[in-house]
């Protein structure tokens, strides 16, 4: 106990280790709250009781700080500032990076950057994003790690078990994915898009899907430029490890070939989180209007959701 003590001074275990590992190598920046919601979220059952909130919330993260604070240690995490509420932002370093790439089963070259900096103006958009993903995921208490805990924590926790399934995993979401219309995979060129976010959850019939997230801010001209470039971005096409040509999505995502072929694409899920001043109504009627012919000639699907913390969508495939 003494040796592992001074290997991990904070007392972190292996399992709150890795669950940092795997929520930041996705999300690349988040808090000690996010990472505790979705790597353990039977934890917030556990301290529902305590008062005020904020005790509240210093125990149910407990866990995951002190996690966070050996891996610092060891050059795995760092601090990047924080969000307009004064929580502190995480990300992993390089080193980190590497090993998240490990607990994600993902290639290191598509693991992405360190997100440094990212806290320097509060990190909103980041922010959404992961709310976003928490909010598609639904993570479900494990009740097995709540056997010893009063009757209606458990009562609790089994409601939140009992509830409609979210989508995927966390190691089903990228973030900050480089969608190139010119260059390559590792060095992208002018006039592409970047993902907010790429979802592979084939296990709930969701194979492929783009989600961009805005808060409110950005014009509906703003969004058909980021759908044309997605539009773009589909449209590419490159040879293969075969040496036929494909569109170069497909040479790195799997996705159903359906009746069209390739003539359709993977559909783009627009999620609006209402921060700014702009009525998402109002962008999505315009935006409907500007990007009618995405498609019209190119088969390329826009769904709309709007959403605070909590509301997700389960789309089809795009045809």
């Amino acid at each position: 106990m003494a040796g592992k003590r001074k290997t991990n001074p904070a007392g972190s275990t292996n399992s709150y280790r890795g669950d940092v590992l795997r929520v930041l190598g996705a999300l690349k920046v988040a808090t000690a709250d996010q990472i505790q919601r979705i790597g353990a979220p039977h934890l917030a059952f556990r301290h529902a009781d305590k008062e005020p909130p904020s005790k509240q919330k210093q125990a149910r993260t407990a866990s995951h700080t002190g996690a966070l604070s050996d891996m610092r240690k060891h050059g795995l995490s760092e601090n990047g500032g924080s969000t307009g509420t004064g929580d502190s932002l995480r990300n992993l370093t390089p080193k980190g990076l590497k090993a998240a790439s490990y607990e994600l089963n993902r290639p290191v070259t598509e693991m992405g950057s360190t997100a440094r900096g990212a806290g320097s103006s509060g990190a909103s958009h980041p922010m959404s994003v992961n709310e976003t993903v928490i909010a598609m995921l639904r993570p479900k208490p494990n009740l097995a790690r709540l056997a010893d805990d009063l009757p209606h924590v458990q009562a609790a926790a089994q409601a939140a078990v009992d509830s409609p399934d979210g989508i995927g995993t966390i190691a089903s979401y990228w973030t900050e994915v480089p969608l190139p219309a010119t260059g390559t995979w590792n060095t992208p060129g002018k006039g592409g898009a970047q993902a907010d976010l790429v979802l592979t959850a084939p296990q709930d019939r969701v194979p492929l899907l783009f989600i961009e997230v805005d808060n409110c801010h950005e014009t509906a001209e703003e969004l058909a430029a980021k759908l044309e470039k997605y539009a773009r971005f589909f449209r590419r096409k490159v040879k293969d490890t075969d040496g036929k040509e494909r569109p170069m999505w497909r040479t790195r995502w799997n996705a159903p070939v359906t009746w069209s072929g390739d003539a359709a694409h993977p559909p783009v899920l627009l999620v609006f989180n209402k921060l700014g001043e702009r009525n998402p109504n109002i962008t999505v009627s315009k935006l409907s209007e500007l990007t009618s012919h995405c498609g019209r000639d190119s088969g390329t699907t826009a769904t709309t959701s709007t959403t605070g913390r909590s509301r997700s969508s389960r789309p089809g495939w795009g045809t």
